[in-house]
Formats: structure tokens, sequence, C-alpha cells
């Protein structure tokens, strides 16, 4: 067995990769083991299965694939492996990690140690304000479905050399995939899902970092998301094709021809980002789309008819402002939180006045707000017409923003200047 195998099946290496992938949760693969078996399974077999991998005999579990809906209205094909799989592709991954990194461009963001979404966004900011306007927005079709695994393979031996591991990788490249409860062979791609591949994915498309740092191109690369910016339209035209060409000809990848395009920033969207040009130069702010999201998510958290108690209620809605806030704080975009926030509050209001239901009902709580007892009489007679009286001052005044705080509500505007602080200091 080699060194490197031998430190991916180390006891710290494993007990580290099976503390991850237990904290991940996740669902069951083909095998219906949850999380929860794991510690028993683990027990009675990791002896067996250690010697298995040793003697290059381990045979992975083909992987579920699940469809997941993709916000555009598309499909996401996804891979699900069996909890044991995936403590063993996060063991190698834990220590390939490492060694890959020196390899791996500056301007590669995705999956790997101290980078992120957002740090793509800062770079391409920079790109942007030295005056590189012209965008390349390359798109990979199917990318994970296409990935030639002998080529892929020759970049991974040729940063690890190791037949071992190397022999346990391919294995899980091949080990297939489920769907609608039948086997089908996988000789080509790397299947999304699995903790193996968005390192596989790092490691081919640093051939196409490579080429294009070279070149001496400007780009920033998330996964198999990437964009490149030149300085004018003619240049740009250059670069679509001829990046194109090197990317299915040498890298045997497919370009999606109808929607690899040259834009200027103001019509891009890069991870979840759009971008506007202020007096003092490109800023980003989340792209229309990704606000409509997460309007949608909003309303459908308070919908009227979801027999849910208030309490309840305002801990998914803060779970929900927290994440796609902490994800999108780089931008500017205080006014479009302050205008979630006022019709966040004004349904809220709505749920509240239904709640109450009878008059004596919402007379006590009117009261207990505050309302001088005069106007509480007359308001708790409006009745159901919920929008109407939402927007009604009393209301607004009775069931206010510093109200719903004492409840629990994160106001989005407070929050997102609290995270945009942070970021811009």
């Amino acid at each position: 067995m080699s060194k490197l195998l031998d430190k991916i099946l180390s006891r710290e290496n494993m007990l580290e990769a099976y503390n991850q992938v237990k904290s991940n949760k996740g669902s069951a693969g083909i095998d219906g083991m949850t999380i929860e078996e794991m510690d028993n399974y683990l027990r009675q077999n990791w002896r067996l299965t250690k010697e298995l991998i040793k003697q290059r005999k381990y045979k992975p579990q083909p992987v579920l694939r699940v469809e997941i809906p993709k916000p555009d209205g598309g499909i996401r094909q996804l891979g699900i492996p069996t909890v044991m799989d995936r403590m063993i592709q996060q063991a190698i991954v834990q220590v390939m990690s490492p060694i890959c990194e020196p390899h791996f461009s500056d301007t590669s963001y995705g999956f790997r140690p101290n980078r992120s979404c957002e740090k793509a966004i800062m770079k391409l900011l920079e790109y942007l304000n030295d005056g590189y306007e012209w965008i390349v927005d390359i798109d990979l079709e199917k990318f994970f479905d296409t990935v030639p695994q002998d080529r892929l393979m020759s970049l991974v031996h040729n940063i690890i050399e190791d037949g071992d591991t190397e022999s346990l990788i391919r294995k899980y490249l091949h080990s297939g995939v489920i769907i609608n409860g039948q086997r089908y062979k996988t000789l080509v791609g790397t299947p999304q899902g699995g903790n193996l591949s968005p390192l596989l994915s790092n490691i081919m498309l640093n051939e196409l970092d490579k080429e294009l740092e070279k070149r001496g191109l400007r780009f920033v690369r998330y996964a198999d998301d990437c964009v490149i910016t030149v300085g004018s339209e003619a240049a740009s035209k250059r670069v679509m094709y001829s990046v194109s060409r090197f990317i299915e000809k040498r890298l045997g990848l497919k370009v999606n021809m109808t929607k690899t395009k040259i834009t200027r920033p103001r019509e891009l969207k890069y991870l979840g980002f759009g971008f506007w040009k202020s007096s003092d130069g490109w800023k980003s702010r989340p792209h229309q789309d990704s606000v409509r999201r997460f309007k949608f998510k909003l309303k459908k958290l308070t919908q009227r008819k979801w027999s849910i108690d208030l309490t309840r209620r305002i801990e998914q809605l803060n779970l929900s402002i927290r994440g796609w806030i902490n994800y999108f704080s780089l931008g500017n975009m205080k006014s479009i939180v302050a205008s979630i926030d006022e019709r966040l509050r004004t349904r809220l209001r709505v749920i509240i006045w239904k709640q109450w239901k009878k008059k004596s009902r919402r007379l006590w709580g009117l009261l207990k707000l505050g309302v001088p007892k005069w106007i509480a009489d007359k308001v708790s007679g409006w009745g159901d017409h919920y929008q109407l009286v939402s927007q009604k001052s009393v209301l607004k005044r009775a069931i206010s923003k510093p109200v719903l705080e004492k409840r629990g509500l994160v106001s989005c505007l407070d929050y997102y200047l609290e995270r945009h602080a942070l970021k811009v200091s």
C-alpha cells in the first residue's frame, strides 16, 4: 500500500472525514443507510472495508440519481453516494486537496480553502474597474456529465503519481448510477453530489486556467462558471472563439455556443450577482432574478393558509433572511432590502390579524399593544379585509418594526447594514 493511501486510511483522517459527513447530514444512498446508522455499520465492517481498499478490491456502490429543480425552471441531476462512500471520498479529498492547491490558479475560487463566491465577485469588480468591460461568459454544456475520464485521470496522475489512490478514484468514476431502479454505467463524467467531484472538476479545469494565464487574459472561475474580461468588443470575439476551441479540442469538453456569449457588465449575471456603475466605479448587487426568488421564498413563508405559530414562522424567516443576506452582503442593496422589509412586515400584520380572528380577540390584542381603547374598539370591527387592514396607519403603528423585533424578527435592512459594514471596512 502506498504512503498516500495509508495517509488517506489513517485513523485520524478517517475520523475527520466521518465527522464531516455526519455534520453535512444528507440523504441515504441506494443501500438506504442513514447517517445515524453509520456508527454501528462501521464498527462491524470498517476493518474489512479498509482491507479491501488496500488490496484494490473495494467496489463503491452506484450513486442514486435524483433530480433537483433549478431556480430558472430547469432540472439539475445529482448523484447521492452511500454514506460509506461519502466518507471514503471525503477522506481522499482531505489528503489530496493540500497536494493539489499549489497547482491551482489564484483566480479559481470554487470549492477551495479560504476562497468563496464573494472573493470571485471582488476579483471580477477589480477587472471591471480596471477598464476591462467586455465579458466573455463561457457556458460548459453538462460539464459534470461530459468530463473525459481518461484525460481527467491523466491530470490526477500528474499531480499525485500514486497508483493505489488513482485506482480508487477511477472506481468511483466507474461506480455507475441508479435511475428509476435501473443501473447504468458511467464511463464519462464525474457525478454531481459526490464529495470528490468538486476537487476533480478543479483538476480538470485547471488546464483551462493555465491556458488563460498563458495568454495573459483576466478571468474568474468558480467551479465550471467562468468569465473572461477584455478591453474591446473585437478582442472579446477573438477570445470567445479561440477559448471555446481550446476547451473542445484540448480538454474534450463541450461548449454550449447558444449560451456562451459576449456581454457587458450591466447584462451579466454571475454567481447570482448583477453589476451597475456608480460615480466611483462598478459595484455589485443581487441580480434581479436572485431578488425575485428571495421575495418568492418569503412569500411562501408568509402564506396565511400555512398553519404554523408566529414564533416558528419567524424562525424560518430569520434563517432565510440571514442566509440570503450573508451571501449577498458584499453588494450594494440598501434600497432592495428596505423594500423587502416593508413588504414582509405588511404580510406579517395580515397573518397576526387573521390569527386574532374574532373581534374580541382583536380588541384584546390591540389594547395589549398600547392602542387607545376608543381606537381599538373601532379597528377591531374592521373584519377580514386583510390587505386593506394591514395598510392602515393604526395597525402599522401597533404592529411596528420594534414590535416585530421583540417577537424575534430580523430586520433585513439592519442585518444587511451590519454585514455590509464588515465587508467594506
